[in-house]
């Protein structure tokens, strides 16, 4: 395939191509000067070859079956990265950095592949490469770049966003306290009214913005006592978006497990998962974030690390992949990664107090997010939970595991394909005419928030922990 040069610009510098026609990968050396890939961070190529192309990936591609194009599945990627892993082509190639972009990372491919291939892994490697190609991590012009650069904006926008905002967690919480005030002042208004979000291209972005001003979860060292007899003793992360858009549903799962004999701790030195690094190309970014919450959670002599968002537990859970060549921390990652677990993953391990469930005469569905029915292969619990509250019913929607375009900062950088699965998952959950859609990570909630506000349904998007919240205070 041929893409144009020309690349639509988005916040985050990912860039957009659009496709002319379709034709064979160019493979002719003498027209292109060839970039390989660099040593650090290299895509496995054991991994790469493991895939044996036998196609039963494509139909679980949610690119895939948006577009039909073979390059935009998993099998077409890896093609891509096994032609850079042998040099026919570069990291220099349109395609191959449209297609890294592309791809949603939801695993889906994961968990259908027989030869196991660990298409995450070498996805995260091949969007580093193109990074460190880039010379990414410095603002003024890196003079050893073999690829062009982005513009200094974006350099400067990147560097405040993925170096300042998601590693220090106070600013983090005074920009969602600026864009609380954003909402309540009128300026929000505004900004939709007159045009000017459409005029720079971030209405759709902005559209997603969930409503701020709550109470934040910051976590200070608080320990919340279990009910009745203590069983366990755990710890929550509370991140970055979830403590701060998300602070009533830190607030129903320490309820929850304390409703389920669990002494509750909230360690003060924790920060971001790393995730958004990690699936955006900065490993070195996600791996200081991974040492930081290690250090933060180890030593408190902890039962469980309980995560209540799907795409960080995913992150967390892969932190010893991502702390292997660093003999100092690997095995204290191998430690950690053993006590992660996903909240509905932990209450269906343990003996759930189904006795302080009160009824809740609501019909529901439930949409699964992609890092943890894939990443996590997590799908029999959160289903289980939901069937033991009194008097709720469960409606399977069509496609429950298919990705619902979210993927973290996804729908700022491939906004139309986001848009497209974003609807398709939506009207796969109102098939089922349930009065709450079901979730367990906050870009789909938000994701499904927003187009359910821009068809104008009124079905709500609920934690399945608040959901459980809700019947213990009804019984």
């Amino acid at each position: 395939m041929w893409f144009d040069d020309d690349r639509r610009g988005d916040a985050f510098g990912f860039g957009v191509y659009q496709m002319r026609r379709p034709d064979p990968i160019p493979m002719d050396r003498g027209e292109y000067s060839v970039i390989p890939f660099h040593d650090k961070d290299r895509p496995s190529s054991d991994v790469i070859n493991t895939c044996v192309h036998c196609g039963l990936c494509l139909s679980a591609c949610p690119t895939y079956r948006e577009t039909g194009l073979e390059m935009s599945s998993p099998r077409g990627r890896i093609y891509l990265m096994k032609a850079v892993d042998e040099g026919r082509i570069g990291l220099e190639s349109a395609v191959f950095q449209e297609q890294m972009s592309q791809c949603l990372n939801c695993r889906a491919c994961e968990a259908v592949c027989p030869s196991g291939v660990q298409y995450g892994t070498i996805l995260e490697a091949s969007r580093a490469q193109i990074e460190h190609a880039r010379g990414a991590g410095t603002i003024m012009r890196p003079q050893s770049a073999a690829l062009p650069p982005r513009p200094i904006w974006q350099r400067a926008l990147r560097s405040v966003v993925f170096g300042a905002l998601f590693k220090d967690m106070r600013l983090f919480r005074a920009l969602s306290s600026s864009m609380a005030l954003y909402q309540k002042s009128g300026v929000q208004w505004l900004a939709r009214r007159s045009g000017a979000l459409k005029l720079i291209g971030m209405a759709d972005a902005e559209a997603m913005l969930p409503p701020l001003g709550g109470v934040a979860t910051v976590p200070q060292g608080q320990i919340y006592p279990a009910e009745g007899d203590g069983r366990y003793s755990v710890a929550i992360l509370t991140g970055c978006i979830m403590g701060t858009a998300f602070g009533p549903v830190h607030a129903a799962t320490i309820r929850v497990l304390q409703k389920n004999g669990c002494e509750v701790i909230l360690p003060p030195e924790q920060g971001c998962c790393g995730a958004l690094h990690t699936h955006g190309g900065d490993l070195d970014g996600g791996r200081a974030l991974a040492r930081q919450n290690i250090a933060a959670f180890e030593g408190l002599g902890l039962d469980a690390i309980i995560v209540n968002a799907a795409g960080c537990g995913s992150t967390m859970k892969e932190y010893d992949h991502l702390l292997h060549d660093d003999l100092e921390w690997r095995g204290r990652a191998e430690a950690f990664v053993r006590k992660v677990k996903d909240v509905h993953e932990f209450l269906a391990s343990i003996e759930l107090n189904t006795a302080g469930l009160g009824r809740l005469e609501l019909s529901v569905t439930y949409q699964e997010p992609c890092h943890l029915a894939h990443a996590q292969r997590i799908t029999a619990q959160p289903r289980a939970l939901l069937m033991a509250i009194p008097g709720l019913e469960l409606r399977e929607m069509p496609e429950s595991s298919l990705c619902c375009g979210s993927a973290g900062v996804y729908n700022v950088i491939q906004p139309e394909m986001a848009a497209s699965l974003g609807a398709r998952k939506v009207s796969n959950a109102l098939s089922t005419r349930a009065q709450v859609i079901a979730t367990a990570n906050p870009g789909c909630a938000l994701q499904l928030a927003a187009e359910l506000r821009r068809q104008g349904e009124a079905a709500q998007v609920r934690y399945i922990v608040e959901l459980l919240d809700q019947s213990y205070a009804a019984g």
